[in-house]
């Protein structure tokens, strides 16, 4: 079901104030976290101090992403039936937390680059692109919502990428979990629909 009037440019623009707050505190979470638990986190450098918890970040993100895609598959609602225009009230939520999310992306990817005097050109064009496709959902918003959700689902191997890097600086790499999070990760890549 969808409620037209519950998405005034007032809602949207709080809604993706929301999402860049909410993966903002996760970033936060993550470096306090890190600084109180593990001795691995203090003794990197900064930069990878900050790699680390973007990978925290990249990882939440990843799972809502993830729950995202698999409900517009799987779910019949307006997204399935109308594969052009369709949207959802749950849509929308994702669709404006999704693009703070990639709000916070450039702003750390682009306050990063200053503080470490470095400049990923790949990884500029690409959050570029998902701010910029996600942004375009946002404004033109008679377009349906399928394609975007089904997007999402590429961040689908993302949070086992971003664990498994994580695990390896605190040389954990061989325990049973990790060999299970390789398994699933493969998995994920090999079958994401």
């Amino acid at each position: 079901m969808f409620c037209p009037e519950c998405f005034s440019w007032d809602y949207r623009l709080q809604l993706i104030s929301l999402g860049l707050g909410f993966y903002t505190s996760v970033f936060l979470l993550s470096h306090l976290l890190s600084l109180a638990l593990c001795r691995t986190y203090n003794a990197l450098p900064g930069k990878e101090k900050v790699f680390w918890n973007l990978a925290a970040t990249r990882a939440a993100f990843g799972i809502q992403s993830t729950v995202a895609g698999l409900r517009a598959l799987t779910e019949e609602s307006a997204l399935n039936k109308d594969k052009v225009r369709g949207q959802e009230d749950w849509s929308w939520f994702h669709i404006l937390t999704a693009t703070g999310f990639f709000v916070f992306e450039n702003i750390a990817l682009h306050a990063s680059s200053v503080a470490f005097r470095s400049f990923d050109l790949p990884l500029a064009t690409h959050h570029f692109f998902a701010l910029s496709g996600f942004a375009g959902a946002v404004v033109f918003d008679s377009q349906g919502h399928f394609l975007a959700m089904v997007t999402l689902l590429l961040e689908m191997s993302t949070p086992f990428t971003c664990i498994s890097w994580m695990l390896l600086k605190v040389r954990a790499l061989w325990c049973l979990f990790v060999k299970l999070k390789y398994l699933l990760q493969k998995m994920s890549l090999l079958y994401p629909y």
